[in-house]
């Protein structure tokens, strides 16, 4: 049994606290990952180059949001002089303006996934997901898999490297980087400070201290300027008739903001009105609703201060349809025909009607 310095063997307590890391162990010959407490940034580096050689044509899958495509530029990188050509491929569409804002000034060559011929490709990964987390990815049979998201089961691979306890990926490949000496250009390094800032909300969601040093160490390299250009970049011109017709129906009783836009392109402009409303003093609950691809759906937004977003979400609309999220933030998406009504009955009225009886 290993000891400590006295002699004793380690805590359980301090144990729970080293770093999770995936590693793969073999049974009947298949390479499943189980999890490794220890392992130097160098050794997963060698372990997961020796994966790939110089013949390979490597595609890289990710499900694009700024963490993905961040480690995705990394893992370019990491393999540019080790194997022949490297894509990036993702199926989901990219429709957040913060997300086609990055894609295009940092010029990161993507391709959709329908459109690749993936037996062209000796070698696949996957980074920032898991195989079973989305549908495209499941029948792909991946090299290696290089994530930060719960163990949703062992995965056949040559390579793993699942460290839930992260709040972003890009924190793991920027340790990568540096076993490599590779120092990142603006470019990369401008992608990766952006992702880790997403995927731990600024360090109020849940990470470690490795998400620090890593966010620390890009600081100086990347250009801030950019990805504040990035967190801006979030409304279409078109879509600020959405914001008049937001203050339009504005209903303010008992601390509470509700109003319903009706008809919208996309939630994510409920999102951004609601955390707009929420910037507003004195105010301790947002809701606001819109119509999306024939749904309700409700965002919700509080301090989170003895009142839980999630939990009011999951008692209003759980019994009908996907709702729910953190203390501070929530939404539910509704199907009309489950709420009995059509579009035209919807009304900020109507919101508060279904919603304020739950909240005290």
């Amino acid at each position: 049994m290993r000891r400590n310095h006295n002699g004793e063997p380690p805590a359980p307590d301090r144990l729970s606290r080293l770093p999770l890391m995936a590693r793969k162990r073999k049974v009947n010959g298949i390479n499943l990952c189980e999890q490794s407490y220890r392992k130097s940034a160098k050794i997963r580096l060698e372990e997961f180059w020796s994966v790939f050689h110089k013949e390979d044509t490597v595609l890289v899958c990710i499900n694009a949001d700024p963490d993905s495509l961040a480690c995705a530029m990394a893992i370019k990188r990491l393999l540019r002089y080790r194997v022949k050509y490297i894509a990036i491929a993702h199926p989901n569409e990219v429709t957040r303006l913060n997300n086609l804002a990055m894609i295009e000034r940092l010029k990161i060559p993507l391709e959709k996934l329908n459109s690749v011929k993936i037996s062209d490709f000796t070698k696949k990964i996957i980074v920032d997901s898991q195989p079973d987390h989305l549908p495209a990815f499941e029948k792909i049979s991946f090299a290696a898999i290089i994530d930060h998201h719960p163990i949703s089961q062992e995965w056949e691979a040559a390579y793993v490297d699942i460290r839930p306890d992260y709040g972003a990926a890009s924190s793991m490949l920027v340790e990568y980087l540096r076993a490599a000496n590779m120092k990142p250009s603006v470019a990369l390094a401008t992608a990766l400070f952006y992702g880790i800032k997403v995927d731990t909300g600024d360090f109020e969601k849940e990470s470690r201290l490795a998400d620090g040093i890593s966010f620390r160490y890009l600081f100086d390299i990347a250009n801030r300027n950019l990805v504040r250009k990035f967190e801006l970049t979030d409304l279409r011109r078109s879509e600020l008739k959405y914001f008049s017709a937001a203050l339009n129906e504005l209903q303010y009783s008992k601390g509470r903001f509700y109003t319903h836009i009706g008809r919208v392109r996309s939630p994510d402009v409920l999102v951004i009105i609601a955390d707009f409303l929420n910037h507003v003093s004195d105010i301790d609950w947002v809701l606001v609703s819109g119509i999306y691809n024939d749904k309700l759906v409700v965002i919700f937004r509080c301090d989170g201060y003895r009142k839980s977003a999630g939990k009011l979400a999951s008692r209003v609309f759980g019994h009908l349809g996907p709702a729910g999220g953190h203390k501070g933030a929530a939404r539910a998406e509704i199907p009309l025909k489950a709420l009995e009504l059509t579009e035209y009955d919807i009304n900020t009225q109507t919101l508060k009607r279904l919603t304020s009886r739950h909240m005290k």
